[in-house]
């Protein structure tokens, strides 16, 4: 069985978006061996750093939480798409002619992944390409930046996917994984009323698992 991970590690220096401080987790280390008998740290992270996935309530005024997903959504048939020839934004063009199914959690590959620092002009799913995903019944939408769309004032291309309850997986990698069908495994962590959580995304071979 073949396990792929496609998260970021999560560590004080990690890539944040725009590199706003206040995205940067913090690790603190409440009690070691030096005072006692245990080893204990304390995590503070905000739900949009590194590999999170989002809900309607991020961007929708009135929006559902997290809850809205069942669980079973988050175990998914998947196919990442190579589009590392994409050089600004990824459109209906872009995506009209590739094999995508009804169903399906589709994963961007993007030349993102090569990214070791936030890129302001990292490569995003622009309006059209959102329309295109809702039109063609998609479950998810992932991609490998730290957000799945750039410089939108109106942010339509998350309203468009989450307005139809299409989940959006942002701050992937996927550097080192091929084109391709696989079966996705990204769980957010079930934390009540809040607009988005940390994932631990990662892939397997279709038939490694029978969903």
């Amino acid at each position: 069985m073949t396990i792929i991970d496609i998260s970021m590690p999560i560590h004080v220096d990690m890539p944040v978006y725009k590199n706003r401080e206040e995205k940067r987790p913090s690790i603190q280390v409440l009690r070691d061996f030096s005072s006692g008998s245990v080893y204990e740290s304390r995590l503070s992270i905000e739900m949009h750093t590194g590999t999170h996935i989002d809900a309607p309530l991020h961007m929708i005024d009135g929006g559902e939480d997290l809850t809205v997903y069942p669980i079973d959504k988050f175990v998914s048939p998947c196919k990442v798409l190579d589009l590392t020839h994409v050089d600004k934004a990824i459109t209906k063009d872009d995506l009209i002619n590739r094999d995508i199914v009804s169903g399906e959690f589709i994963l961007f590959k993007t030349k993102n992944s090569w990214d070791e620092e936030f890129n302001a002009k990292f490569i995003y799913l622009d309006k059209s390409g959102a329309e295109y995903l809702v039109e063609k019944g998609v479950i998810g939408a992932g991609i490998d930046s730290l957000g799945i769309e750039r410089n939108q004032p109106n942010h339509e291309t998350h309203k468009t996917l989450l307005g139809n309850k299409i989940m959006i997986l942002e701050g992937l990698r996927l550097r080192h994984v091929e084109e391709g069908p696989y079966v996705l495994i990204a769980a957010p962590l079930n934390i009540l009323g809040v607009e988005a959580s940390p994932v631990r995304a990662f892939l397997m071979e279709r038939n490694s698992l029978i969903i």
